[in-house]
């Protein structure tokens, strides 16, 4: 007998009270907690980093059921190597394309490893080419937020991509084409 039954059985819970006590929460990305950054090799010789500046999106995690989906947009033009001439090089029809792609895109799905979220299996849009890209989720938290009084959640989260699967091919043979993701993020929830 399923729990929803041996509840109403029981007359401990109605199923309208179950149902919202496995709703899934809405959580909205915080633009200036979440930086999207990778890395990558430059000719063998060093690795260069940069961020995405401008981040948006929306989480729903549902806990009790072990799932939950992420939709994200990035903003392309807001790369940032720490360096103008690698900056200006990075919007160009080159690399991100960004007259063309302005928004990069990444929807998946969480999962589980028991009661701990493990990584999202999801889909990056990046220059009109959707590829699955997995990530690891390597820290996960939620807290009551000091200053908004809401639930906020935090994760630390990683994964790999090869930049000549979604069409970025110049300057992309060997090493220089892997791109190695680290992404802090923080979601607060929705009223």
């Amino acid at each position: 007998m399923s729990t929803v039954g041996k509840c109403l059985l029981a007359g401990l819970i109605s199923c309208a009270s179950l149902s919202a006590v496995a709703a899934p929460e809405r959580y909205i990305v915080d633009p200036s907690h979440t930086y999207p950054s990778l890395e990558m090799s430059h000719m063998g010789l060093s690795i260069w980093r940069g961020k995405f500046n401008k981040t948006s999106g929306k989480i729903l995690l549902d806990r009790a059921g072990k799932s939950g989906t992420v939709d994200i947009q990035i903003e392309a033009g807001s790369i940032d190597f720490g360096l103008d001439k690698m900056n200006e090089f990075a919007v160009t029809a080159d690399w991100l394309n960004v007259a063309k792609f302005p928004t990069l895109s990444y929807r998946g799905k969480l999962r589980f490893q028991g009661e701990a979220l493990a990584g999202v299996d999801g889909e990056l849009t990046l220059l009109g080419n959707t590829r699955p890209v997995k990530l690891t989720v390597n820290s996960f938290k939620c807290m009551p937020h000091p200053m908004f009084k809401k639930e906020v959640c935090g994760a630390d989260v990683e994964g790999d991509l090869n930049r000549a699967d979604f069409g970025m091919s110049k300057y992309s043979e060997g090493e220089a084409g892997k791109i190695h993701l680290r992404i802090q993020v923080e979601a607060v929830k929705e009223d």
